[in-house]
């Protein structure tokens, strides 16, 4: 039979009143259908094609959805206050509606479109079954790469694939270089894991970047985009009335020194507490010192340690965000002195309050007095310098400047989710 023939086999001409032209007669659509029944390999590559359709209807692959990915930022929200839960709480003031939000630790939040996860009885499992499929999810959590807990990495892990959601790894932690070295075998394996497992990451820093790219041999996407973001859109609003009766006796103080952190040793409470007590001794003057404590971890001995026999010292703990900004417009500096430091919101928050910073040499360092963490004797002169000496360059402009930095880091974390504008 020629290619002709073939071609017209089972065609026949069209009968009376209908148009012109080629039918499909009976007998050969009759002919045809048993073909298709019957023969294995039709037969089994329609059953490939509607396994693979479900399975990825499941997954969520249909590439005529693709663009209508469900966006969840996945971190810690205040309280207790801290570099990432304020990063966490800016963006979501700024995204709105357009993502969903799972939060941990602290008190579950009011708001409906944030889902409370349990982490610690396994509800990122029930929060992934509910949501996770085919969501692109950035994760600002510390369990599943920074500090891997066994458990949760094996449920995260496990789900990812079936479920196709996007993990994009968001990293502020800045010990974590410092910190790699002195894992064991299991800990370093998990991290592995957790790292090959990563689409995307996203990190505060430059160094954050070169860390994973050369020394742990990341082959994803990194972007860098520093943690500081616009912030929420705040009501005036003044100190409450607790907030008052606690800060008196600094405000009373003819000078004030603000620091924020933790009572942990990389915090640098201590080297603070041990420079303002010697700037008193050799200037007598009246320098209080005020301690803003997230609280999100403690030692006991290091606190005890920090605050014998001062008590020109104010302690203040888990104080919100709107009332750290008013508390530190009633200072004359602030100083950061973490030694493991990212980035540095709090450096940025005072510069924006139109305070002189001194901080360590580690993040965010433009536009501020630096010292060397642990070097005493060189924060007094730093203190002694910005208190008796003040300069008279403002820092206003580098307060305009880190809006705009603020801005635009903004825009590239929307751009990153896929989030519109």
């Amino acid at each position: 039979m020629s290619r002709f023939q073939r071609f017209n086999h089972g065609l026949t001409l069209s009968p009376c009143g209908v148009a012109p032209g080629y039918y499909i007669s009976r007998r050969w659509r009759s002919e045809v259908r048993q073909v298709r029944l019957c023969d294995p390999a039709l037969a089994k590559l329609r059953y490939q094609r509607t396994f693979q359709f479900a399975f990825n209807a499941f997954r969520g692959n249909n590439p005529t959805i693709s663009m209508n990915r469900r966006i969840i930022l996945f971190g810690p929200m205040p309280p207790p206050y801290g570099g990432v839960t304020t990063y966490m709480q800016a963006l979501v003031a700024r995204l709105g509606n357009r993502i969903r939000v799972w939060t941990y630790g602290g008190a579950k939040p009011r708001d409906p479109s944030q889902r409370f996860v349990a982490h610690r009885r396994l509800g990122t499992l029930w929060a992934l079954l509910a949501e996770g499929r085919r969501a692109r999810i950035l994760d600002a959590t510390h369990f599943h790469l920074e500090y891997p807990n066994p458990l949760l990495l094996l449920v995260w892990l496990t789900l990812k694939w079936p479920f196709g959601f996007e993990w994009y790894k968001n990293i502020h932690d800045g010990s974590l270089p410092r910190r790699y070295p002195e894992f064991g075998g299991f800990r370093r394996w998990l991290f592995h894991r957790a790292v090959n497992a990563v689409d995307e990451f996203v990190v505060v820093s430059e160094d954050l970047r070169r860390w994973l790219a050369e020394e742990i041999g990341v082959r994803q996407r990194i972007h860098v985009i520093p943690g500081l973001l616009p912030p929420a859109p705040a009501s005036a609003s003044d100190l409450s009335s607790t907030t008052k009766n606690l800060i008196a006796p600094y405000l009373a103080r003819a000078t004030r020194v603000c620091s924020i952190g933790v009572f942990f040793s990389s915090y640098g409470f201590r080297d603070v507490a041990e420079a303002v007590e010697e700037l008193r001794r050799r200037t007598n003057k009246d320098i209080g010192l005020l301690l803003l404590d997230g609280a999100f971890v403690r030692d006991e001995t290091y606190r005890e340690e920090v605050l014998w026999d001062r008590d020109w010292i104010t302690v203040l703990e888990e104080v919100p965000n709107p009332e750290i900004h008013e508390i530190l417009k009633r200072s004359d500096v602030f100083v950061r002195a973490f030694a493991d430091e990212s980035y540095g919101l709090s450096r940025i928050e005072a510069l924006w309050c139109g305070i002189p910073v001194i901080a360590t040499r580690a993040g965010e360092t433009r536009g501020m007095m630096l010292y060397d963490f642990g070097d005493v004797p060189q924060l007094v002169n730093q203190l002694q310098s910005v208190l008796l000496y003040p300069a008279v360059e403002d820092p206003n402009p580098w307060a305009a400047r880190y809006q705009r930095e603020a801005e635009e880091n903004l825009r590239a974390l929307k751009e990153v989710l896929g989030v519109e504008k």
